[in-house]
């Protein structure tokens, strides 16, 4: 199908300041996460890294190399007897609105179906840790087309989003992922990474490997955090399948947010007739493989078809992430076996032990969902 697109030069001044730039196709640095900080210290103001004499735009490196981990992860605290596990839990009304005021003797949690005593349940805001994912190959991206407008147009939106106290990394991903800068709360520098964004370099779409990959570096990052994916959701060439992505997704812990791109082409295409029935299975596929993700890591998929919802879409990923409950227990499952334990979060009348009524200020029902991660990896034996 193909796509007029009429793009005011001037609005996009800033995208085009500097000369056009490879895409993403060079292997990425060599981690993703952001150091805990010591008690009492003070964050030190990260100065900017020197530029390449070749005139490409240098890589941020991570201020936490893989030797240096901490051993404590933001959701599961392991330490000597005492296990702590923290889940965070988003409860939604039909418009993804977040509910507050629950009462913390309503949440029930359950670990491989064994009913847990809950000890503590907070509530508030908090900064939040994102590592924004993006697709961006010759597949759907390529210069100028309205892949390329929407995936920049969405990139910077959500950045637009973000408070002083908010850290974002930007990956983009094609045949492999680079990271474009590392977790910074410099809006410069992320304004320097996505300026990154102008031609691809291949058009393979290895959505599985990239997403992954970025999962299993912020596990260890503590606080709020989450992976804002945007995608067409088809993965062409990765070497891990549909599967082992679903199980070290859950193994990992961090709530994953996929954008759908290209939702309006589809439609169009598929009105006209121009879309195959395989291409149109394999689109389908993609979608749900998405939903599936945002299902089983506590996050939530979405699906605009407009340029005009995204303030929508990521106002809704905010107040999902920045307004939850976490609640925190002891599992009495204190086998070291490392193996994967199912989490489901209910919210129960205590007095009834039946599924908890909630009403709105006219005292209707409302129809509530709970969002949480499906689990988390249990501890192993210290040799």
């Amino acid at each position: 199908m193909k796509t007029v697109l009429v793009v005011s030069i001037a609005a996009l001044g800033l995208l085009f300041a500097l000369s056009a730039q490879e895409g993403p196709g060079a292997p990425g640095s060599e981690t993703v996460a952001k150091p805990r900080p010591k008690p009492g210290a003070q964050p030190a103001e990260s100065t900017p890294a020197p530029a390449n004499t070749d005139g490409d735009l240098p890589k941020i490196p991570s201020k936490l190399s893989p030797k240096n981990k901490p051993e404590d992860g933001g959701d599961v605290n392991f330490k000597a007897e005492a296990n702590i596990v923290n889940v965070d839990v988003a409860v939604l009304d039909n418009h993804n609105g977040f509910i507050p005021n629950i009462p913390g003797k309503a949440f029930r949690v359950l670990e491989d179906g064994v009913p847990q005593t809950v000890t503590k349940v907070s509530i508030g805001k908090a900064p939040m840790t994102i590592a924004m994912v993006i697709e961006f190959s010759n597949r759907f991206q390529s210069f100028w087309s309205y892949g390329w407008y929407q995936t920049v147009t969405a990139a910077y939106t959500f950045v637009n989003t973000l408070t002083p106290e908010d850290y974002v990394a930007i990956i983009a991903y094609d045949l492999k992922p680079e990271i474009l800068t590392d977790f910074t709360n410099d809006k410069n520098r992320v304004g320097e990474a996505l300026q990154r964004l102008r031609i691809p370099g291949f058009s393979e779409s290895n959505m599985f490997d990239a997403l992954c990959d970025t999962a299993d570096r912020m596990s260890k990052i503590e606080g709020r955090k989450a992976i804002l994916l945007l995608s067409s959701g088809i993965d062409t060439f990765s070497k891990l399948t549909y599967d082992k992505a679903r199980k070290q997704l859950q193994e990992a812990g961090v709530p994953v947010y996929p954008v759908g791109l290209l939702q309006l082409e589809r439609t169009l295409a598929e009105s006209r007739g121009m879309l195959s029935g395989a291409n149109e299975i394999t689109f389908l596929q993609g979608d749900n493989e998405l939903r599936t993700f945002a299902k089983e890591t506590g996050g939530q998929a979405f699906f605009p078809r407009f340029l005009t919802e995204m303030p929508a879409v990521f106002g809704a990923i905010e107040e999902s992430m920045r307004n939850q409950y976490t609640l925190s227990y002891s599992p009495t499952n204190t086998a070291k076996d490392g193996k994967f334990r199912k989490i489901t979060v209910q919210l129960v009348n205590p007095a009834t032990n039946e599924p908890l009524k909630i009403v709105d200020q006219k005292q209707k029902p409302i129809k509530y969902q709970i969002v949480a991660k499906a689990g988390y990896k249990g501890p192993l034996a210290v040799e």
